[in-house]
């Protein structure tokens, strides 16, 4: 009898469980993935003394991360042909790797290489996992859904940081044990996927994932993919060069707090994208791009008058501007592209976004070689402010027309 019970509870544990929270551990697989991927940001200037490399070299590494991203989701459209599982235990294998190598690397092309995997992961998981957390939502969760895959998206990347900020400092073995906790949460991920049942329908192809964008929403799509590139190069820099922000121009070393520092940007975003979701997405680009204004108007004061006040206050205030941009301007595209090429557009907009959080930063860093750090950080700024003053401007230029060919209609 007894045998009988544990084989019973053993069964429910296999069957019953994933059923039921296939959607919490769902949430959970892909935050697990993305506290990964900016997991080494308050390490680089650890990795940095060791390795005796300047800020030029810490922005190609982390730009390496959107190389693996942009490639990954070429393959975007393969969940929907073998299924969500295959793809995502490819993710958490890359995820694993990719932690793996940062736990041995002790030269540069190493770091690249541990870099390169985690976007891969993050490339596999990003597309995929959205598509399965809506999937496996319940019903009564069936609205929510979307929303609770971007708090597991964005909120896995501002933890990441903090995480690995806080272990740094405070606890031994600082670039060794943040790498053995990402570990054993993908580890744990791999269980909860292998848990799950498949939800997709498995009806699609194989094959690269199509860019494109039709002839009737390029100019939505141009404004929108604009604000999009400005909010990601700041999300980049402040992910990239934070920490060297903090220790060079604001004269503190304290890994916890540039830690806090860069997850600060993701959190403001997912909270951000929630708070904006039922504003109207071009009105909601507009608003992004003027708080990503003032963002970097109070960055630019930051560094000029080394606040640590003021560079909390420009990531949260970016972060948000970041998130209310990028998500609504994903929304006005989609709601204006036809159906059957949604994916494709979509996948456009994200590789203008990924581009966004590489060759900016490591301008940045090619720039503070030269001019040093703060006039870098004061000149990237005011670039970003202007290219999101003017996708302000053209937003408002465009409904100033459509309110007056209304009028006259």
């Amino acid at each position: 009898m007894p045998f009988r019970g544990i084989t019973r509870a053993v069964a429910w544990l296999m069957f019953d469980v994933p059923t039921r929270f296939a959607f919490a551990l769902m949430a959970y697989a892909f935050a697990a993935v993305m506290v990964g991927t900016t997991l080494p940001t308050p390490m680089y200037s650890l990795y940095a003394q060791e390795m005796h490399f300047g800020v030029l070299t810490t922005t190609v590494i982390y730009a390496t991360y959107a190389a693996g991203v942009l490639f990954a989701l070429l393959f975007g459209r393969w969940s929907d042909a073998i299924g969500r599982r295959p793809v995502l235990l490819a993710g958490l294998t890359f995820a694993i790797a990719s932690a793996a190598v940062f736990l041995v690397a002790e030269t540069v092309p190493a770091l690249l290489a541990g870099r390169l995997l985690s976007g891969l992961s993050a490339g596999l998981f990003a597309g995929t996992a959205t598509a399965a957390i809506i999937e496996a939502a319940p019903t009564a969760w069936r609205t929510r859904a979307a929303a609770v895959a971007t708090v597991a998206n964005i909120g896995g990347l501002g933890t990441g940081p903090i995480l690995a900020g806080l272990l740094v400092e405070y606890a031994p073995e600082p670039l060794h044990l943040s790498f053995v906790v990402h570990i054993v949460l993908a580890a744990l991920a791999v269980v909860a996927v292998l848990g799950v049942p498949e939800t997709s329908p498995r009806t699609g192809t194989t094959g690269l994932q199509r860019l494109s964008v039709p002839a009737e929403v390029r100019a939505i799509f141009v404004i929108a993919s604009l604000a999009a590139f400005a909010g990601f190069a700041v999300m980049g820099l402040f992910t990239a060069v934070a920490p060297s922000f903090l220790a060079d121009v604001v004269g503190i070393g304290d890994h916890a707090v540039a830690g806090l520092i860069c997850g600060s940007i993701f959190l403001a975003s997912a909270a951000a994208q929630i708070a904006a979701n039922r504003i109207p997405p071009q009105r909601a680009v507009a608003l992004g791009c003027a708080i990503l204004v003032v963002g970097m108007l109070i960055l630019t004061a930051a560094l000029q008058f080394s606040s640590l006040v003021g560079l909390i206050a420009a990531s949260l205030v970016s972060g948000a501007g970041q998130g209310v941009s990028f998500s609504r301007g994903l929304a006005a595209v989609a709601e204006r592209t036809p159906a059957d090429r949604r994916a494709e557009v979509s996948s456009t907009y994200f590789v203008v976004a990924y581009v966004a959080i590489s060759l900016p930063v490591v301008s940045a860093g090619l720039a503070a070689g030269h001019w040093g750090l703060r006039t870098a950080g004061v000149s990237f700024a005011a670039a970003v402010a202007v290219l999101a003053a003017v996708c302000l401007a053209a937003i408002l230029v465009e409904e100033r027309r459509a309110v007056s060919a209304s009028t006259q209609a």
